[in-house]
């Protein structure tokens, strides 16, 4: 059986989380040095002493969660579990291309860091713009129905195809208001507004592309050695180049969860681990397939299971 590793995105983090897989391997004590020293800053002081606001700040955490998410694949192999394959969610695919050798951890490490820098820039010159952007989460209602009654909306993007019933919007003040007066209206059982510092994965998001696009091209990426699915297309990552170009569109494009995860039911995957903080990747698959084999592996406690 193919065991497919999936890497949650940032809004998994919680205080002290991934401190019992340092505790549980040399190798993981290893990465947090490494992590520490690409980002500036002490991660194992802070996931121990940071409260959830400060552990949620862009800045720190794009480089917390992808440590999490690297530490629980290395406790999953130093355990036995090998993977076959693995996907990311819009921060957790890289992750994904550091286990599928695209990239180094310390390069990932840096990456994250430039990308969440790049990333709450672009965020704060749109509220000096007076656009307040943001995001919201459409529930109860077909995410292709959603997206058809947001279509046209000015300053309204589909931002994560979460479920077949969960889609998930950027955009500016405005425009997220007449979206939840059209979906309510529509039948949208819950229109509800994410606690996030801007509108990723969305157009407006531009400015943070062309500056991360600079950055990316100053970093090796190579073939990858693993199948790699991509958020923007939803299809294993051909080559370096391709990776390379893809992670300066995700900035941009709507991540494409659903479509990834029929992919991967479809190229033979049946066993699914979620290598990092939280359950909420195991939740969106049991929403497409309650049957599939998809399990939490973010602790050591149920890596070990």
């Amino acid at each position: 059986m193919r065991v497919c590793l999936l890497f949650p995105g940032q809004g998994a983090q919680y205080p002290k989380m991934g401190l019992d897989l340092r505790d549980a391997s040399p190798k993981v004590r290893d990465l947090f040095q490494l992590a520490s020293d690409a980002a500036g800053f002490d991660v194992g002081r802070t996931l121990s002493a940071g409260t959830a606001e400060e552990l949620a700040a862009t800045d720190k955490a794009q480089t917390l969660i992808t440590l999490v998410n690297l530490s629980a694949a290395a406790v999953l192999a130093e355990r036995g579990t090998e993977p076959g394959g693995c996907a990311g969610f819009s921060l957790g695919e890289y992750a994904a291309l550091c286990t599928a050798g695209v990239l180094g951890a310390e390069a990932v490490f840096r990456l994250v860091r430039i990308r969440g820098a790049v990333m709450e820039k672009a965020s704060r010159d749109l509220d000096a713009s007076g656009e307040k952007p943001g995001m919201a989460a459409v529930l109860g209602l077909p995410s292709e129905r959603a997206a058809a009654v947001v279509a046209g909306i000015e300053g309204v993007f589909v931002a994560n195809h979460n479920s077949p019933v969960q889609l998930v919007l950027s955009g500016t003040a405005a425009g997220l208001a007449k979206a939840e007066e059209l979906l309510k209206a529509e039948g949208a059982k819950r229109f509800l507004r994410l606690n996030v510092s801007g509108p990723f994965h969305s157009p407006l998001m531009d400015g943070a592309r062309a500056r991360y696009e600079e950055a990316l091209a100053g970093f090796p990426f190579a073939d990858p050695v693993l199948p790699v699915y991509s958020n923007v297309t939803a299809v294993p990552i051909g080559s370096g180049a391709e990776a390379r170009e893809l992670c300066a569109r995700q900035v941009v494009s709507p991540v494409r969860w659903v479509d990834e995860e029929r992919r991967l039911l479809a190229d033979g995957f049946a066993s699914f681990r979620e290598a990092g903080p939280g359950t909420v990747l195991t939740g969106l698959f049991k929403a497409l397939r309650a049957d599939v084999d998809c399990r939490p592996a973010g602790t050591a406690e149920a890596i070990g299971r």
